[in-house]
């Protein structure tokens, strides 16, 4: 199904105190729904990797207005999940096992620090970091426990992306957001394959201990550990199903 605009279609009336036409399309609120809207189609898969379109068909699915859609492709493009194909329309970008391999580089560093920075953090901030950690941990446990595999990969979602915030760090946000972004069909197209779930939520425990210790090796180690063991879960198992345009 495909998702369309958070504010769904736009109806402008007759205003004689605004922009109009192009101009008006091209306003920031629309062009971020149309970003949001192609975003997460592209991370559910509804825009499929090699899906190819013109600016006005994607328009049309998601019941929005050509220039927001032209606009929105640009950013997304930058963030590599598609490429603007001039007079051809959007290319939905697939991923290689190598550019996962890429992408876990840059998460192994990124979150290594950012654990290594939550641990740092005055007592009342670093406290309530780990215990917003232990709950989504707390919340991958459920899930696991009863076989619920969409809420175990949306809790662990969130876990990842909680230590990123909390390190107050924009620029670090912003680069795990792309990667994560990528990385995203992966992860759910391999996450009924993967047989160790209860290690994540350990790994996980043990982040959340280090940081709560006030211990940033403790807590870098422990980040740097459980990306590396999930890389080297998930990559073999790209291989072993032949799963080469993710």
């Amino acid at each position: 199904m495909v998702r369309a605009s958070p504010q769904g279609p736009r109806k402008d009336g007759p205003r004689d105190d605004g922009p109009r036409g192009d101009e008006a399309e091209k306003r920031p609120s629309l062009v971020d729904d149309a970003y949001a809207a192609m975003r997460a189609n592209i991370r559910d898969a509804t825009f499929a990797p090699g899906y190819q379109a013109s600016e006005q068909e994607i328009a049309l699915r998601l019941g929005m207005s050509r220039t927001p859609v032209h606009e929105a492709a640009i950013r997304l493009q930058e963030e590599g999940l598609v490429r603007v194909l001039p007079r051809k329309g959007i290319l939905i970008l697939a991923l290689a096992p190598e550019d996962m391999r890429e992408i876990y580089d840059v998460i192994i560093g990124i979150e290594g620090r950012a654990a290594e920075l939550v641990a740092a953090l005055p007592d009342p901030e670093r406290l309530a970091a780990a215990q917003a950690l232990d709950a989504l941990t707390t919340a991958m446990e459920a899930a696991h426990a009863s076989g619920d595999r969409p809420a175990w990969g949306e809790a662990d979602g969130a876990f990842h992306a909680a230590l990123i915030e909390r390190t107050g760090n924009g620029r670090m946000g912003r680069i795990v957001q792309t990667v994560n972004d990528q990385s995203h069909r992966a992860r759910m197209l391999t996450l009924n394959l993967r047989h160790d779930l209860a290690a994540s939520i350990a790994e996980h425990r043990q982040i959340a201990h280090g940081i709560r210790a006030g211990d940033p090796e403790a807590a870098l180690d422990a980040a740097r550990r459980h990306r590396l063991r999930a890389r080297n879960e998930l990559l073999p198992l790209l291989a072993r199903y032949g799963l080469k345009h993710l």
